[in-house]
């Protein structure tokens, strides 16, 4: 974004912030599928709304202005955006992908680019010596989620784009936990940044939507091509919902990470919590890196119980947060990652990834933190006592 002002006043101040025709302070929703041409020698800047509409096209350009890069792309989803821009690769090509990578990653590289020739290999990516390892000479694409999902693991951007270019290959960041208030891969040396707008960026769970944004124009123009054959582009309804999301984003971002890092300072010290990863949290591997490379921890933390029984306990008396798939909303959201989020994913993979059927993942809301722990606190402690009865019986 341009140093003319901060971060926060760009989010409404930018080249949207009124319709240059109306005056209207919102981006005008643009319906129309088809644009009628000046003449047959002549065309406009709009033909079709597959290839280019003037609502998403504003997202589009709002995007790319907050994480830093050339062109931004919306979807319909988020793994419309990340399926397309695996679709830069190859038959024969290679891909590195950090090892607890969300599921539905885990499904589109396991599942789909095998059948077309794409090789994988999934490494713990915090490991900086595992990754060199595991590139080979076709080696195109490092893949990584920082911080990831559900472990929250924080890999160092810098150093695997710098690992990337050095065998010719790119890099391409899922950014959708951290966003770019919180962080800016691009900045850092990846290629392609990607989101679920599903999530923070909209943050309010009423529409779905993927973003990419690329570094480097001829990528760009290669996206683009992708993103106008394959067709799985985002209506412009949904792509006002989420500039209208984006303009609160951070003052958002801001209370739900204080609560997160309340709520995780209340969880780490709890007896039948066995671990909390949260990299605003002392002891987190990676704590370190989180503040080199990012302005803050973000708002999603994991937490493991004791055992599957002790969690279903847990969610049937916990009463504030949302038991539901997905995260980033203004509600507080709890999902179950070895039958939600990473389903997709065996049983024996996620185990061996440490994803137990203990976890639950947190998305902390815009609830008083109070609240919330004291709601966690009452289910914790009942539980407790039921543990304690057992034991006496």
């Amino acid at each position: 974004m341009s140093q003319q002002y901060t971060f926060e006043t760009q989010l409404l101040h930018n080249k949207h912030k009124f319709d240059p025709a109306t005056g209207g302070v919102s981006v005008p929703i643009q319906h129309a599928s088809t644009f009628h041409q000046p003449s047959a020698d002549k065309f406009g800047k709009y033909d079709y709304s597959r290839s280019l509409n003037p609502t998403r096209e504003a997202l589009e350009e709002i995007i790319a202005e907050m994480e830093g890069g050339v062109r931004g792309f919306a979807f319909s989803s988020g793994m419309a955006a990340i399926s397309t821009a695996f679709l830069l690769l190859s038959q024969g090509d290679h891909v590195v992908v950090t090892e607890d990578v969300y599921g539905g990653t885990y499904r589109m590289v396991t599942q789909v680019l095998n059948r077309f020739g794409i090789e994988h290999t999934f490494v713990e990516m915090t490991d900086l010596d595992a990754v060199k390892q595991a590139i080979r000479p076709n080696t195109a694409l490092l893949y990584a989620e920082t911080p990831s999902n559900p472990l929250l693991k924080v890999t160092d951007i810098q150093a695997i784009s710098e690992l990337a270019k050095k065998h010719g290959a790119l890099t391409y960041v899922d950014n959708t936990f951290m966003t770019p208030y919180l962080q800016r891969p691009l900045e850092l040396g990846a290629d392609i940044v990607l989101h679920s707008a599903t999530k923070f960026l909209s943050g309010h769970s009423d529409t779905v939507a993927g973003l990419a944004v690329v570094k480097d124009e001829e990528l760009a123009k290669k996206l683009y091509s992708l993103q106008n054959s394959f067709g799985a582009v985002l209506g412009v309804q949904d792509a006002w919902l989420v500039m209208r999301g984006i303009k609160t984003l951070s003052v958002r971002m801001n209370q739900s990470q204080e609560s997160a890092k309340k709520i995780a300072g209340f969880l780490k010290d709890q007896p039948l919590i066995k671990d909390v990863f949260y990299p605003g949290l002392v002891n987190h591997p990676q704590s370190d890196l989180q503040i080199q490379q990012a302005y803050g921890p973000g708002a999603v933390l994991s937490f493991e119980l004791e055992n599957a029984d002790v969690l279903a306990r847990f969610i049937k008396k916990v009463k504030l947060p949302v038991f539901a798939v997905s995260l980033g909303a203004v509600e507080s959201i709890l999902s179950y990652p070895a039958k939600m989020s990473h389903a997709a994913m065996p049983q024996d993979e996620r185990e061996r990834r440490g994803i137990s059927d203990g976890l639950l993942r947190l998305s902390v809301g815009l609830e008083s933190a109070d609240d919330l722990i004291a709601d966690f606190e009452q289910a914790l402690d009942f539980i407790g006592i039921q543990e304690t009865q057992k034991e006496e019986v």
